[in-house]
C-alpha cells in the first residue's frame, strides 16, 4: 500500500530526503507521492519515514483517504 500528501501540505521539504524510493516529488502545488514507487519503506526501514518528520501531519495512508 502507498502513502498519499494531502492539500495541508506546506512544502517543507522534511520529508523528501527520508524516502528511501525517491518516491516523493513536487506536484502541481504540494509534494506527492507516486504509489508505483512508494513502498512504505519496507526493506529498509520498519516504518515510514516520511510520516514522523511531517510537521503538520499531512501524510496518509491510502486507506485513510477513502
Amino acid at each position: 500500500m502507498a502513502l498519499e500528501i494531502t492539500e495541508d501540505c506546506i512544502n517543507c521539504d522534511l520529508c523528501v530526503p527520508e524516502c528511501p524510493n525517491d518516491a516523493i516529488s513536487m506536484g502541481d502545488s504540494v509534494y506527492v507521492i507516486d504509489p508505483n514507487l512508494c513502498t512504505e519503506c519496507e526493506g529498509f526501514y520498519d516504518e515510514p519515514q516520511c510520516i514522523p518528520v511531517c510537521p503538520v501531519e499531512c501524510i496518509i495512508t491510502l486507506a485513510q483517504a477513502s
